[in-house]
């Protein structure tokens, strides 16, 4: 999705997710939180786009009362996705969308005295290129800005690997279920040794890197590597398949 959605319904988010990242071209104080406060409006939009979808398209069940009370602000709107559509949740954290929306409150009502770092709302502008994507099958654009190729591709690679871990997890387990939490995933595999100690170890490394970055606890441009990507995609492929 580069111009224009093919789902007229997810026309209206894209086009606030666009101008947001529009803003990172001429990079200032100002710009970066205008595409702040663009980047979390979008997000909010798409939710509760998704969240009010008829049910013939997402297959949801949730009553026009419940909309309305999920559609009450933000934190309702994400626990909504959450108990609804949990498998579009792939590669996302709410608990960091959560996070990144309340700096984006702090910038909007403090106006002009607070000031944003590019990489945190390049780092955003790229978690919610992702949620657009789980949300409308469709990607807004392969990478927020130059910059951030190796982000968006390493988060996607990252999306793969947990998808991995979990088919991999239910494919061994008695019941056919699976935990949606990575590291028990990562625990129970290497519990019916499938994982070995020193892949468990490499993976709990990635982990490790992937929350930094996403927390903005370090400079992604300085982390993430070609190979670290390609070890991403070897166990993306390894786990479950999937070629990144």
């Amino acid at each position: 999705m580069t111009a224009n959605s093919n789902l007229p319904w997810a026309s209206g988010p894209g086009e606030i997710l666009r101008h947001g990242l529009s803003l990172l071209k001429k990079d200032s104080d100002t710009n970066r939180r205008l595409a702040m406060i663009s980047i979390d409006n979008a997000v909010e939009l798409m939710i509760k786009t998704y969240l009010g979808l008829p049910k013939r398209i997402t297959g949801l069940v949730i009553t026009r009362k419940e909309f309305a009370e999920l559609s009450e602000g933000f934190p309702s709107l994400i626990d909504g996705l959450e108990q609804h559509a949990p498998d579009k949740l792939d590669g996302i954290d709410l608990g960091t969308i959560e996070w990144y929306h309340r700096l984006r409150n702090e910038l909007y009502h403090q106006g002009n005295g607070l000031t944003v770092e590019r990489d945190k709302v390049e780092i955003y502008a790229e978690l919610a290129n992702r949620l657009f994507k789980n949300l409308f099958g469709e990607e807004l654009l392969p990478h927020a800005t130059p910059d951030t190729e190796l982000l968006g591709e390493f988060l996607g690679a990252w999306v793969l690997l947990e998808s991995g871990l979990r088919e991999m997890a239910s494919r061994h387990s008695l019941t056919g279920e699976y935990r949606s939490n990575i590291l028990h995933n990562m625990r129970f595999l290497e519990d019916a040794s499938i994982l070995d100690k020193t892949e468990v170890a490499e993976l709990n490394h990635i982990r490790q890197v992937r929350n930094e970055v996403i927390h903005g606890q370090v400079d992604f441009k300085q982390v993430l590597t070609k190979n670290l990507i390609e070890r991403v995609k070897h166990y993306a492929y390894v786990l479950g398949g999937h070629e990144a």
